[in-house]
Parts: structure tokens; C-alpha cells; sequence
């Protein structure tokens, strides 16, 4: 039913709920669980879970009120769940927005690493880029990290220095200061650090935690703003120097 609403092949759509939550965020959308689902109507898709004589099964409504639009193997009991597929952003989102241009290329100014989630940052000359891990000595290569390590997006993240320049010092806890290329234009592209063949997955927008780690004040300023989530395609030594480019 997912994969009809976003318009993706079903093999496509992860099995596991948190790297679907991960491939729905590539393409700026989410997952919004319905509270009351047997008053809810919606002009358009969403995905409910009925109960029938077969067990239960997802099935597509639409419309106000709401009918079945899709529903392949049944189900003609209650409806016991249901889900809105929704964007994060609105003001961001459009199904008609075209591709971003040439992000263009960029040059690694800082790199850092953290052995754990809330300890201290070590800024580096160089590290090591381990596919489906991080970066040695990185919290995410570990397994130390906020979120759960191998996980898509989790192994390596990038900032724009530009932003740096506006706020000042901070913790932004990010493994990749870069300047001169659009970090949120490298979504869904591969791209390289250096040597190192890597998968932008979505942006690294902030959270409580990390406004928590600067004593506030971060939150705001960073949406949209606080760098890539990605993925270490092939491994490799990064170094500061090291250009970045779409591959």
C-alpha cells in the first residue's frame, strides 16, 4: 500500500520499519499513525489495517469518506489501524518539484569524531572510512551512537561550513565540515570524498539532543540546515583537502 501511495515499485519499500522510516525520509516524507482511526477521513490515500476472516490486512482507502480504493487480499472486518503518509516539511514538499541542480564540488575542512553520543569531539587530520560502520574511532562505527548503528544514513554526516560561519562554534557533532557544495542537494546521490564512494540519504536535521549538548539555542537555526545523512559505499582514508563531488 506504501509503495502505491508513493508511486514505487513494492520491491522497493524495506521490510524493516526503521529503514523504511529512512527511505521514506529521502524522499521528505513520513509516517503519521492515525490516534482515532474509526472517525478519520481523508480527501486523499491512506493505508488502513482491517480485520477479516483471512487475519488482518492493509488495505488502501480514499476520500470523504473514506472507501477501499485497494485491497488485494481482503479484509472486511473493523478498521483496527491506519497510517497517513505525510511530508515533513510542507513548505519544502511538492510531488512536482524537479531534481536539484549540480550541488557542485566542495572541499573537507574539518574532521571529526566522537567515541560517544554525548562525549567530547576529536577533530582529525584524517580517518578511515568503513562501509555499513562510520569512521573508525566514531561512535556510529562502534555502535555507541544516539541511534542505532548500520542503519541507512547512520554511518557518516556532513555540514556545510557556511553555517559554522553564521553560528559560531558549536557542538553540531557532524563527521564532515565541507565547503563550497550544496550538502542538501546530495540526497539521493552518490558522491565522493575523496577516494571514498558514499550515498546521501537525507538531511541530518537537529534534534533535542544535540540542542540540549549547546544549551539551546541551536534547534531553530539548524532546520534545514544541519547537514547530510550517509551512506560509506566503499571504504577508504579521508583526508582534510579531500574534494567532494557528485560521482
Amino acid at each position: 500500500m506504501l509503495a502505491r501511495i508513493v508511486g514505487a515499485a513494492p520491491r522497493a519499500v524495506p521490510d524493516d520499519p526503521e529503514e523504511r522510516r529512512a527511505w521514506l525520509g529521502e524522499r521528505g516524507l513520513g509516517l503519521v499513525a492515525i490516534d482515532d482511526v474509526g472517525e478519520f477521513a481523508w480527501a486523499g490515500p491512506w493505508i488502513a489495517l482491517r480485520d477479516g476472516r483471512a487475519g488482518r490486512r492493509a488495505v488502501l482507502m480514499f476520500g470523504v469518506p473514506s472507501g477501499e480504493l485497494f485491497a488485494p487480499d481482503g479484509g472486511d472486518g473493523p478498521i483496527v489501524a491506519g497510517w497517513v503518509v505525510a511530508p515533513l516539511d510542507i513548505g519544502l514538499w511538492s510531488p512536482t518539484t524537479p531534481r536539484p541542480g549540480d550541488p557542485g564540488e566542495g572541499t573537507i575542512e574539518a574532521i571529526v569524531i566522537a567515541a560517544a553520543r554525548s562525549g567530547p569531539v576529536s577533530v582529525v587530520g584524517a580517518a578511515r572510512a568503513v562501509p555499513g560502520q562510520g569512521l573508525e574511532g566514531d561512535r556510529y562505527h562502534d555502535g555507541a551512537g544516539t541511534f542505532a548503528s548500520g542503519r541507512p544514513g547512520s554511518a557518516l554526516t556532513l555540514l556545510d561550513a557556511a553555517v559554522l560561519d553564521e553560528l559560531g562554534p558549536i557542538d553540531h557533532r557532524r563527521n564532515i565540515v565541507v565547503r563550497g557544495i550544496d550538502v542538501n542537494a546530495l540526497v539521493g546521490r552518490e558522491f565522493m570524498v575523496g577516494d571514498v564512494r558514499c550515498l546521501g540519504r537525507r538531511l541530518a536535521e537537529p534534534c533535542a539532543h544535540l540542542d540540549r549538548l549547546n544549551g539551546g539555542g541551536v534547534l531553530r537555526p539548524l532546520v534545514h540546515r544541519g547537514g547530510l545523512r550517509a551512506d560509506i559505499v566503499t571504504a577508504g582514508e579521508i583526508r582534510v583537502g579531500d574534494a567532494v563531488h557528485v560521482a
